[in-house]
């Protein structure tokens, strides 16, 4: 997920509130290796950028069950369910009802030959001093916001070459 340089707008704020200016940092990398076709093949995506692991992905594991192996759709849906809860955070913050805690999940609908047909994001959280109206505002600001949210509607850019 791309930052902004400590500018942008989250949760419907103007800026990010912060100690300090922070630079941009460097694009988050991850890759993936694959070998074989798509329904008998397999592959391993290895996040570069944090170093956290490589994990196992193929065909059955997004079309079928998991089975202990990651998806496409569950890398997007982790993606987008922190990213949102970082950017909700912040609009309680600028309410100056900071948030306690927020428990955010994103099903990501996959079908094959289809494509991913839709995201629902689900929060809960307690915010002292908050309403369900102003809550539900805030998210409705927070998931128009969200880096995450803005890319899946992006132009992707895509460098290919034979090795």
């Amino acid at each position: 997920m791309a930052r902004s340089g400590g500018r942008g707008r989250l949760g419907g704020a103007d800026s990010v509130p912060s100690h300090k200016e922070h630079s941009c940092p460097p694009p988050a990398l991850q890759s993936t290796h694959w070998e074989g076709t798509l329904f008998e093949g397999a592959g391993k995506v290895t996040l570069d950028s944090s170093g956290l692991g490589t994990f196992d992905v193929n065909w059955p594991s997004r079309a079928e069950e998991a089975n202990g192996k990651t998806s496409p759709e569950e890398l997007i849906a982790a993606a987008h369910s922190s990213c949102f809860s970082m950017a909700f955070s912040n609009g309680p913050a600028k309410n100056e009802t900071p948030a306690t805690s927020l428990d955010t999940t994103a099903a990501v609908d996959f079908t094959p030959g289809t494509g991913i047909t839709g995201i629902k994001l689900t929060v809960r959280g307690v915010v002292e001093g908050l309403d369900n109206e102003k809550f539900v505002a805030l998210a409705e600001e927070a998931k128009a916001g969200c880096p995450v949210s803005q890319a899946l509607s992006v132009p992707i850019t895509l460098d290919a070459a034979l090795a």
